[in-house]
């Protein structure tokens, strides 16, 4: 599809690095202007990699929002793509369990909603939505509810926000991305080997062993799938959640 996206405007959320900057980079080779969304300043090094505008918010904070998106005129594309991936295990004596199930939920559900509520005014008929889920959305993990939740969350507001938006001539999707080498997954995998007694190698090798295609894979790997989503190729699709884990999860 080389090519393809020239003269597109793209705004991605949580590109500053993994899953976000990978499907940036992706549509930048493709000739499209990418904008891009984080909360850290490492967003306008990483924009920078791939010539893309840079706009630092926090996605919980909707001012903040309405402000990174003003300079765009107009959307073609929108990857809601950040979330927060952290441990919330039900039973616990810490303190801080119920904060950063708060901060989860609201990065990954009230954020997602506050951008996508802000980006539909400048989008037009034949422009496409691309949310990034998990395969946490379809199945779970124990001792992390509120990212489970959130993640199911998503794949729930993709099949209602294609029913409404579908008469606006607006596709709504999701990716639902499975072990992918990232910063959030590594640490996830961390946390899971030491609650099993394990060692974090032994439980990736558990993990790889549970595809149907062995390998982990790398934040470039995921671009292909949201590019086709973006498409004129998936004119017809909307409203699916679309799973890429090597064949972890039955769908």
């Amino acid at each position: 599809m080389s090519g393809s996206f020239a003269g597109k405007t793209v705004v991605i959320t949580g590109a500053s690095r993994g899953i976000g900057l990978g499907v940036a980079a992706s549509f930048a080779a493709e000739g499209a202007d990418i904008h891009l969304i984080a909360d850290d300043d490492g967003v306008v090094a990483a924009a920078g990699t791939i010539g893309a505008s840079a706009h630092q918010a926090d996605i919980t904070d909707a001012p903040a929002v309405e402000t990174a998106l003003s300079s765009i005129s107009r959307i073609d594309i929108l990857i809601n793509n950040a979330g927060y991936e952290r441990m919330t295990p039900l039973i616990s004596e810490s303190d801080r369990v119920e904060e950063t199930f708060k901060r989860v939920i609201e990065v990954n559900i009230i954020g997602t909603s506050n951008v996508t509520r802000r980006a539909i005014p400048k989008m037009r008929p034949g422009s496409a939505i691309v949310n990034t889920a998990s395969i946490w959305g379809r199945v779970a993990e124990a001792q992390f509810d509120a990212y489970v939740a959130s993640k199911h969350a998503i794949i729930g507001m993709t099949k209602t926000w294609a029913k409404e938006l579908g008469p606006l001539g607006i596709r709504v999707n999701a990716v639902c991305p499975g072990w992918v080498r990232t910063e959030a997954s590594i640490r996830s995998l961390g946390l899971m080997a030491a609650a099993r007694g394990m060692d974090e190698e032994s439980l990736l090798r558990d993990v790889v062993a549970g595809q149907a295609l062995s390998g982990l894979m790398e934040p470039e790997d995921m671009g292909e799938t949201y590019l086709f989503l973006a498409s004129d190729r998936a004119a017809n699709i909307t409203g699916q959640s679309l799973g890429v884990d090597r064949g972890e999860v039955p769908w």
